[in-house]
């Protein structure tokens, strides 16, 4: 900012275990979003390490950087960002385009997805065709169509009702339960609880790292 440097993380260390279901907390300005992109490898670490399934991706090219997040990483936004004009079946699909799979073959594993977020029945209906939960179950079909190492959720809930709120988090406490790595950042509590670990951060750094003593079960 000008001629002063912003450090958005301070030297900070985290370890998280494949299988783990992470939440990051913290209040705006508290180094979350940076490092969830750093995990994402959306963004490079401008000093340290980030080692990923044992290889360190700090410092790969774009084209690199783009391949590991179509093979390793699932996202899934606040926003959904689902293309409007694309049916929840292409929309889940096109991670699949990418690597390199026959329309046949697309089409085969993204109807099994969606048929595994409870929405099948919706695979020719565009997302304006659908509720919010809906587009959310969408978007969560998408992370995970290519099996990825980590699902990485931004706020996942944060335009969704209570009542939708909970039932997007029973799915992810299910996905989790199926052997996958959850990291979500969030700043509501009532959603954190679903995770077995709560990071906080504050100012760029660890304010705490503990064990989720009051795990939130799913109901469905």
């Amino acid at each position: 900012m000008g001629s002063e440097t912003i450090h958005a993380l301070k030297s900070i260390s985290i370890k998280i275990d494949r299988g783990e279901y992470v939440a990051f907390m913290g209040p705006s300005g508290s180094g979350k979003s940076t490092l969830m992109n750093i995990i994402g490898c959306l963004d490079s670490p401008t000093s340290g390490q980030y080692i990923l399934n044992n290889n360190d991706v700090s410092h790969l090219t774009e084209n690199e950087l783009a391949e590991i997040r179509n093979k390793e990483i699932g996202f899934v936004f606040q926003t959904f960002n689902l293309l409007p004009r694309a049916s929840a079946l292409e929309n889940v699909s096109l991670p699949l385009v990418y690597a390199g799979y026959s329309k046949q073959e697309r089409e085969e594993i993204a109807l099994q997805v969606l048929e595994d977020v409870e929405l099948k029945d919706r695979a020719t209906h565009k997302p304006s065709e659908l509720s919010g939960g809906q587009r959310q179950r969408v978007a969560i079909a998408r992370a995970l169509v290519n099996k990825p190492s980590i699902i990485l959720a931004d706020e996942p809930t944060g335009n969704l009702d209570s009542k939708t709120s909970y039932s997007i988090m029973d799915l992810f406490q299910e996905i989790h339960s199926k052997g996958n790595t959850v990291i979500m950042v969030t700043h509501e509590e009532e959603i954190a609880k679903y995770a077995h670990r709560i990071i906080r951060l504050k100012d760029g750094l660890i304010e705490s790292d503990e064990v989720n003593m009051n795990v939130r079960v799913a109901v469905g």
